[in-house]
């Protein structure tokens, strides 16, 4: 099992390059490793890679002028500008703003709760003018001569 001349190996150890098999015949200068130094010696042979076939020696990359660099445009992302949907809107008028606000407020108990709802119905039959623009509901606790849990419903007007 031991084919050491079909795979390349050489049995002799010497520090000369493998001959090419295609190609000039001279032998390529070998660089030295320092003293010391455990790797093996590194050819500096041109490689034939099989492209044109020619064997012209290719030029050393300081000797070759550098191609302009084509500039390619970077893609513009659109600027999204604010759209107006129409005329502003008009300002309103002292009769549309919020000027005033009562507040009601009760125990969490389903008979407290009925008895505030009367309440604001009677306040808004006796004031037919008001006009709610927003209301609010919190619940909470309210501190009086004992502390229990309540709602109050704010009406803006």
């Amino acid at each position: 099992m031991d084919n050491l001349g079909n795979n390349g190996a050489r049995s002799d150890n010497s520090d000369k390059p493998i001959p090419l098999e295609s190609g000039p015949s001279a032998a390529v200068p070998v660089k030295e490793n320092p003293a010391g130094s455990a790797s093996a010696p590194v050819s500096h042979a041109p490689l034939n890679l099989g492209g044109s076939g020619t064997g012209a020696p290719v030029a050393s990359p300081a000797a070759v002028a550098p191609k302009p660099a084509v500039k390619v445009a970077a893609p513009q992302v659109p600027i999204r500008r604010p759209v107006a949907a129409g005329p502003a809107p008009a300002i309103p008028t002292p009769t549309a703003r919020i000027s005033n606000c009562k507040t009601f407020f009760t125990k969490l108990h389903p008979g407290a709760i009925k008895f505030m709802d009367d309440q604001i119905t009677a306040w808004l039959k006796d004031n037919p003018g008001i006009v709610i623009k927003r209301t609010n509901a919190v619940t909470g606790e309210i501190v009086d001569k004992k502390t229990e849990p309540s709602i109050l419903i704010t009406i803006w007007y």
